[in-house]
């Protein structure tokens, strides 16, 4: 039985202020005021260099002696449950630190040996609240499909998008949809990020033998209605999942690709065959999460058209269209932005698609085909969001 991650108090230390202990309650405190979703601890020539990832770009935090590199390495695997003793090899480990407030954070935390010491990278899971699917940034149509595809019986609904793009969320603002007063929600995460009352919830522990693959198999012996798969990653979960959503179970998962065309060859290339992909695959939604201005904006004017996507050439802003970008201030951290926005891009297959997948259609056919629907696609959205002023063209541009 899987013991809960040891907790820490961030209480001060008798210590002086080089204490491994303080410096760390010190930083998980400030990645939290700031925000940030990761702290990173890079042991370099001159120091140690501290960086948080704050709305998914990584900002300078100032530097640290590098002989607390050791120090700071031990504190983590000690509260980690990793091998101190172990200094040439990566490790990960998860656990708790109390704030001020008796707020609890949860850390998820890997070491990787570098030639300076060991970085470490810690992962900030404050355990937030589910986002209700209408405040995540879907236009109305999106919306309005999305929540077609959450209320259907049976099939397989992937997200799409990089590491970091707001697909977790998203699958938690789906289950929040559903009734599950009525159905038998269970999901498989690595890790669980949010506890929910009324779903089960299964965390991997590929140590143990409990992978995304058999935690599945698993799944389907206890009489689910829906299933949450947190990540496909291999041919034995695609399968399995495939044949799940095709005998009479809803499938939430996602998968680590750039858009939808990617997203059904990458499933095909995982083994899958055709016909089952096209029939079971209901719909593939893409999002990505466009950081959002500060109030220290300045505005300016467009020099040419912008278009909806590489391969649709609809005009989507024109040449003198006011707009504005970011500038940069101490609320913001010198950024220029605030917080984060997503953009979505939902394909639900119909019969031609599916044909396309049965005949395992080249991409260019699958782009053909997705350019004659009305659907927004991801770099349009994000030029809407230009439009109405919530975000940076600059910042569109980087995300699609």
């Amino acid at each position: 039985m899987n013991q809960p991650p040891p907790r820490a108090t961030a209480a001060p230390s008798p210590a002086d202020d080089h204490d491994a202990v303080r410096i760390l309650d010190h930083l998980v405190r400030r990645a939290v005021e700031t925000g940030a979703s990761d702290i990173h601890v890079e042991p370099r020539k001159a120091g140690l260099s501290v960086r948080f990832r704050i709305d998914g770009v990584m900002t300078d935090q100032g530097a640290l002696p590098l002989e607390l590199g050791p120090l700071l390495a031990t504190r983590v695997k000690v509260l980690g449950r990793m091998d101190m003793t172990v200094r040439m090899l990566p490790q990960d480990g998860q656990f708790t630190i109390d704030l001020p407030g008796g707020r609890p954070v949860n850390l998820r935390a890997s070491t990787f040996p570098a030639i300076h010491g060991e970085k470490i990278v810690m992962r900030v899971l404050l355990g937030h609240q589910i986002i209700a699917l209408d405040k995540l940034g879907m236009g109305d149509a999106e919306l309005y499909t999305t929540r077609r595809l959450v209320s259907l019986t049976s099939g397989l609904i992937v997200l799409c998008g990089p590491t970091g793009s707001g697909k977790t969320s998203t699958l938690y603002s789906m289950v929040g949809e559903l009734d599950t007063s009525r159905l038998n929600v269970i999901t498989l995460e690595d890790p669980i990020e949010i506890e929910l009352s009324t779903v089960t919830q299964g965390q991997t522990n590929p140590r143990a033998g409990f992978t995304f693959a058999s935690g599945l198999r698993a799944t389907l012996r206890q009489d689910p209605d829906v299933i949450l798969v947190g990540e496909i990653r291999d041919a034995e979960t695609i399968e399995i999942a495939l044949q799940a959503s095709l005998t009479g179970h809803l499938v939430f998962s996602t998968l680590h690709t750039s858009h939808v065309v990617e997203t059904i060859s990458r499933i095909i290339d995982l083994g899958a065959e055709p016909w089952i992909v096209g029939n079971a695959l209901q719909a593939v939604i893409a999002q990505r999460l466009v950081r959002k201005l500060c109030d220290c904006f300045e505005t300016y004017r467009l020099p040419h058209d912008l278009t909806a996507s590489f391969e649709d050439d609809r005009v989507v802003l024109t040449a003198g269209t006011e707009v504005r970008r970011a500038r940069g201030c101490t609320t913001c951290h010198k950024t220029g932005y605030r917080g984060r926005i997503g953009l979505f891009e939902v394909l639900e297959l119909d019969d031609e698609l599916r044909d396309l997948v049965k005949g395992r259609a080249a991409a260019r056919e699958y782009k053909e085909a997705i350019n004659r629907r009305s659907i927004r696609r991801l770099r349009e959205a994000g030029l809407e969001r230009v439009a109405a002023g919530e975000t940076s063209l600059e910042e569109v541009v980087r995300v699609t």
